[in-house]
């Protein structure tokens, strides 16, 4: 199980390593978006610290309905205490989970600042 809190702009937020080239590892704050469907967003500058490897380019509609391409790395998270290989999308806003790494998961959220997160595999 992982465990977040909601922050005061009622924002839920988790912490989670994500691992580059070279094992370089960095802790990230990250803002769960059941809008997004994919695995996790990260800005430039933690994908260049962290060497990430260049993937392909991806076309994503956002949720003002305009359409962008996203530069797409590879990295490795630590998820629920296991290592899992995820795709990242360059993004210059803060860090976003995405539906794609809440696959098999419950999410619960306690709707109030302060609240707590809980994240648990399904059965």
């Amino acid at each position: 199980m992982m465990l977040g809190t909601v922050n005061a702009n009622r924002e839920a937020v988790i912490q989670l390593a994500v691992i580059g080239k070279n094992q370089k590892r960095q802790g990230i704050k990250a803002v769960i978006d059941t809008g997004y469907t994919g695995f996790l967003t990260l800005p430039s500058t933690v994908i260049e610290a962290l060497a990430l490897t260049w993937y392909m380019q991806q076309e994503g509609v956002l949720g003002d309905g305009s359409l962008c391409i996203f530069n797409v790395y590879e990295a490795l998270v630590i998820w629920d205490g296991q290592l899992k290989s995820v795709e990242i999308n360059e993004s210059e806003t803060e860090p976003l989970v995405g539906m794609g790494l809440l696959e098999g998961y419950e999410l619960k959220i306690e709707g109030v600042a302060g609240g707590l997160v809980s994240i648990a595999a399904l059965p």
